[in-house]
């Protein structure tokens, strides 16, 4: 399918398929079962492998002008 889609749609990219092809399952009015079901198929398999990794919390950074404080109220040995 997806080469299909590359086919006619040559700029389009992996990520941009993928939603189209969810957008369009959600769009649909169920007329045709088994093509729902390979559309969504496609789409759960297809879809960007960023999607499916955990998301990393990231590190808090303190501001520069809270660091000079926190420097200026410690001791300096």
């Amino acid at each position: 399918m997806l080469a299909a889609v590359r086919e006619r749609h040559p700029e389009a990219t992996k990520k941009e398929v993928v939603r189209a092809a969810f957008y369009a399952l959600t769009e649909s009015h169920g007329d045709a079962p088994q093509h729902l079901l390979d559309l969504h198929g496609f789409a759960i398999t297809e879809r960007a492998p960023d999607d499916d990794e955990p998301v990393k919390p990231a590190k808090l950074r303190r501001k520069k002008k809270d660091r000079k404080v926190g420097a200026a109220e410690r001791p300096a040995h």
